[in-house]
């Protein structure tokens, strides 16, 4: 055998073997013509074994077949890597994706709660409706209980019960969305009905700016992390009632693995709200420092999505769960 003739006549081949075993994605075609050209190139390798031994070749096609065949048959991999591809690509990803979704669901509750502390802090008969004056002064009076909510207790305590109570609201809005997003509407104007009443009932003692003192250091990321949660949960009632072109069971299992990422994603999100719920909320430090706090971890969320999650939307990452572990998927009509 000639090997410097059988290694033109294959290069490309073998090229193009490495190039699809590196992809972490791949379309149905390329998947059958990575199989193919697998196969062809251990044909190859036992031939040069048997026929041309020659080391450097050996070891380049030795190298190449064992990527391959770990790209076909799928290889272990390591804990801390699919940790750091979970979020730098599938949270990330799957938060950027939604975002038609979440982004209009935190304008319209913002507004709401903005609507609602205005209507209460400047009518007198809606609070007399609400609580009876004594309550008000007890809530809202320096040393009230909008205050004292944030330091009754250690913080350390304080953080893992917000943390419990938002993973929760946060798991309502994004697994009962498939009873066609009424739980999570019913969330999001519970959510913006407790802000309102708070900010009105605050504002008409004139000391709004207080109580936005206390709710923006945590709130700003904490409502974010609501939101795209009920984001999510509508995306996903919605599917229920139009599932495209794929079949509805389909499109639900693809969406609902894409819910389970978010769950786990946002779950730490609100760990970190929760930590500055606990810690810098209800600290000595200047009300700007405690917002400005607050304001930078929002920013760097917001950044996050939108570089690193439009970054991997765009690689063709979607959300999902790695395609090993998602299951078989029925073939779809055209």
């Amino acid at each position: 055998m000639d090997v410097d003739v059988f290694v033109a006549a294959h290069s490309a081949e073998w090229s193009r073997l490495g190039e699809l075993a590196g992809r972490r994605r791949l379309t149905g075609q390329e998947a059958d013509e990575l199989v193919t050209l697998y196969q062809r190139a251990a044909t190859h390798l036992s031939m040069i074994r048997s026929t041309a031994p020659d080391p450097a070749l050996l070891a380049r096609l030795s190298a190449l077949v064992a990527r391959g065949r770990s790209a076909v048959a799928g290889s272990h991999s390591p804990a801390w890597r699919e940790v750091g591809l979970f979020f730098t690509h599938r949270f990330p990803a799957a938060v950027y994706l939604s975002r038609r979704w979440w982004i209009p669901a935190a304008l319209l509750s913002v507004a709401v709660m903005a609507v609602l502390g205005g209507w209460i802090a400047g009518d007198p008969q809606v609070r007399a409706s609400l609580v009876s004056p004594d309550e008000v002064k007890a809530m809202t009076a320096p040393g009230g209980q909008y205050e004292t909510y944030y330091s009754n207790g250690p913080a350390a305590s304080f953080a893992a019960k917000v943390w419990t109570n938002n993973a929760w609201v946060a798991a309502t809005c994004l697994f009962l969305g498939v009873a066609l997003g009424l739980p999570v509407i019913a969330a999001l104007w519970m959510n913006s009905l407790n802000a309102g009443v708070a900010i009105g009932l605050m504002s008409s003692a004139g000391r709004g700016d207080v109580l936005l003192g206390l709710l923006l250091p945590h709130g700003l990321l904490e409502l974010t992390a609501v939101f795209i949660a009920a984001g999510t949960g509508l995306k996903l009632g919605w599917t229920v009632v139009d599932p495209g072109r794929r079949s509805r069971s389909a499109a639900l299992a693809e969406q609902g693995r894409s819910v389970v990422v978010m769950a786990l994603g946002l779950a730490c999100v609100l760990l970190v709200s929760g930590v500055i719920e606990a810690f810098v909320t209800p600290s000595g430090w200047p009300t700007w420092l405690r917002i400005g706090i607050g304001a930078v971890v929002e920013l760097l969320f917001l950044t996050y999505v939108f570089t690193l999650g439009r970054r991997a939307a765009l690689g063709g990452e979607t959300g999902d769960v790695d395609r090993r572990v998602a299951g078989d998927a029925l073939p779809e009509a055209g």
